[in-house]
């Protein structure tokens, strides 16, 4: 399969098409080794052997730009933070350039600032650079954002190694595509009862404390773009190893099963902002479900699946229990998702 002669929209949504674009241009454009990683974060060796350091980017040009549960400057920060603190790292400092459009209500600049300062603060992270640029009327959609982050090795864990294991349970923090949907809504003007809400959130702390509970994490993933599905497909193909999921194990809220329904959506591939996807040795499962739980961010962790090995020389493939005696195969999506939602 080769790239189309042009972008479309299917290229950022974070399936098929935006997996090709990355193993076609990007890493073959430039060529480093740390990009080879294809992690939420690169993990970089520190100057002069003073250690390892977890560096990440991303650019958010969401719309609307306030929705329900969030709005583009606590999503650019949690964003952020959390694709560090999967890596195993601390998050420490992070970086917002603002590309803004002439026209843009002063008013709510402020107000982005505002939530973009306090939602570092509840992440335990301080703004320390940036930049911004100005451009004409109608040459943006009101504000883009980018962040960068930079973390730490310096817990007291060892740092996952970002490849799950025959064996292993499949879990995930709390309820699946409850940001893509709200968004998409809040977009479309859509009212739904009760009122959808993003569960966009900084999760470092989350992490941490499940990081700093001695469980043995073997990989650890924040599904955005492309949602829990993406993340899955990613590993069993990355791995070899087939990945199988219980459909009536995911949570996911009603009035977001609902919505999706609707509007013919399946819930496995729209964005999270607030999930941490994890495999580990399946006698853990358990005790990092409690670990998850007793934090405020957690609450709602369960076990979805199961790791087990792929036949020789056969790629890895993903697969749901239906429930009634069947499994589905899952691939990545090959055209457009869910567009600005991140």
């Amino acid at each position: 399969m080769y790239m189309n002669e042009e972008i479309s929209l299917a290229n950022g949504a974070g399936g098929e098409a935006y997996r090709q674009m990355v193993q076609e241009i990007f890493i073959p454009g430039y060529g480093s080794p740390e990009l080879n990683q294809l992690g939420d974060s690169a993990v970089l060796a520190g100057p002069g052997g003073s250690g390892e350091l977890a560096f990440t980017t991303d650019s958010f040009v969401v719309w609307p730009l306030f929705f329900p549960g969030g709005d583009v400057g606590s999503l650019a920060v949690s964003g952020t933070v959390n694709d560090l603190a999967v890596a195993g790292a601390i998050p420490r400092y992070i970086s917002v350039a603002m590309i803004i459009e002439a026209g843009f209500p002063t008013e709510t600049l402020k107000r982005i600032t505002a939530s973009i300062a306090a939602t570092a603060e509840r992440a335990g992270v301080r703004v320390v650079t940036g930049d911004t640029k100005v451009v004409e009327h109608g040459r943006a959609d009101g504000i883009y954002i980018t962040t960068s982050g930079v973390g730490t090795f310096d817990g007291n864990w060892p740092r996952p190694p970002q490849q799950p294991c025959a064996g292993d349970a499949l879990l995930v923090s709390g309820p699946l595509a409850s940001h893509g949907v709200a968004v998409m809504a809040a977009r479309e003007k859509l009212e739904f009862e009760p009122p959808l809400q993003s569960d966009a959130r900084p999760l470092a702390g989350l992490i941490r404390s499940l990081l700093d509970s001695g469980l043995s994490v073997h990989a650890m993933r924040d599904p955005t773009r492309g949602g829990l599905g993406a993340t899955l497909c990613e590993w069993a193909e990355d791995s070899g190893l087939n990945l199988t999921i219980k459909e009536t194990d995911l949570p996911v809220k009603a009035e977001v099963r609902a919505a999706c329904d609707l509007l013919g959506l399946d819930p496995l591939f729209c964005a999270n902002e607030g999930v941490v996807a994890l495999a580990l040795p399946a006698d853990q499962a358990e005790a990092a479900v409690a670990c998850l739980r007793a934090h405020p961010d957690g609450r709602a962790a369960r076990i979805i699946g199961q790791v087990s090995a792929g036949l020789p020389g056969q790629p890895g493939h993903v697969s749901v229990d239906t429930g009634y005696g069947t499994l589905r195969r899952v691939t990545l999506p090959e055209g457009e998702i869910l567009p600005r939602i991140c």
